[in-house]
């Protein structure tokens, strides 16, 4: 495993995280993830990553995170993981169960830490900005929990460019610096590297000139940058699911013919399409981590494999371009 600095903090991430946003809810086989998380911490991955909904139904990711913690990892290897929860979306009915208030992200935190049976997470995060409420207020629930002693580090995810750098600037004169962002990202969705209209800077040029990490979720466009829908949809894959987030309309012909001539790309480099794709993320030295979703531990592996070449030539990045451009 490669670790990487996240930003300019003490903090060390490997570059490859494993995320629990599939296949590890109350929907899904136990043991399968059980599997797949002691291979995972075996091979390096000591970044876990959850949110308050993840499942389904919401919660119960991290109730069977907390029940893996506690068959498999006896109290002084809790030193040597770092767990991370988020909270933004619906979680419970009623008015305080989503965005972004102080009542709700404490609540959250707060929920979070029981359902893993856990004293603390290592990075709590704003999962969405919330355009009712002042992000001064999101901000400062976040440095009061913090200095609660129910998180280490704090991070955003689905901030843009000009929210980001507000909330780094609040945070920072609060004395809890952002840590971390985490955003879709991926060959198929590149907002994070386009200007922001106000701020004229991407968000990766934000994180980089305040020193916070960048950790990207969807590397692999929900499975599409995966041999696993060069045929169109297999069945049991997550386009074929109905509590999926990718649907089937979603997987385009032209996504497809895409993908097959990235296919080609990857095999010429002795890789995996799956691997090509991460390590395309990993060659920018503003990625901290790539976060990873598998079903399987051969997924796993392969997702692994990405680590032994990261390296491109001129050449083939401008024929990665040229392709994801439909030229």
């Amino acid at each position: 495993m490669i670790y990487n600095r996240c930003g300019n903090s003490g903090l060390l991430l490997p570059a490859i995280s494993l995320g629990l946003w599939h296949n590890f809810g109350g929907v899904d086989i136990f043991q399968d993830g059980r599997n797949i998380i002691r291979r995972a911490f075996d091979k390096g991955i000591t970044h876990f990553d959850l949110a308050n909904n993840y499942g389904p139904p919401p919660g119960s990711a991290e109730e069977n995170f907390g029940r893996f913690l506690k068959k498999d990892f006896p109290g002084h290897l809790r030193d040597e993981l770092i767990i991370s929860s988020k909270a933004g979306y619906l979680m419970w009915p009623g008015p305080y169960g989503e965005w972004g208030s102080r009542k709700y992200l404490v609540a959250s935190c707060d929920q979070s830490l029981r359902r893993m049976g856990i004293d603390y997470v290592d990075i709590f995060y704003s999962h969405r900005p919330d355009p009712d409420t002042p992000l001064e207020e999101t901000m400062m629930a976040l440095d009061h929990i913090v200095k609660r002693g129910k998180a280490l580090y704090v991070g955003l995810s689905n901030y843009d460019a000009e929210q980001t750098e507000k909330a780094i600037r609040i945070l920072k004169n609060l004395g809890t610096p952002c840590l971390i962002h985490q955003p879709k990202y991926s060959m198929f969705v590149r907002w994070v590297e386009e200007p922001h209209s106000s701020v004229k800077k991407s968000l990766l040029d934000v994180l980089k000139e305040n020193g916070v990490g960048c950790i990207p979720f969807s590397p692999l466009a929900q499975g599409l940058l995966s041999d696993r829908y060069l045929a169109g949809i297999p069945e049991g894959s997550r386009a074929s699911k109905s509590w999926g987030f990718l649907k089937a309309n979603e997987v385009t012909e032209e996504k497809i013919k895409i993908a097959q001539r990235l296919n080609e790309i990857a095999k010429k480099r002795k890789q995996s399409l799956t691997q090509m794709a991460l390590s395309w993320l990993l060659k920018d030295k503003r990625i901290t981590s790539v976060l990873i979703g598998v079903s399987s531990l051969e997924q796993l592996e392969n997702n692994l494999g990405c680590l032994s070449n990261l390296d491109y030539s001129a050449e083939e990045l401008g024929t990665i371009e040229k392709v994801l451009k439909g030229s």
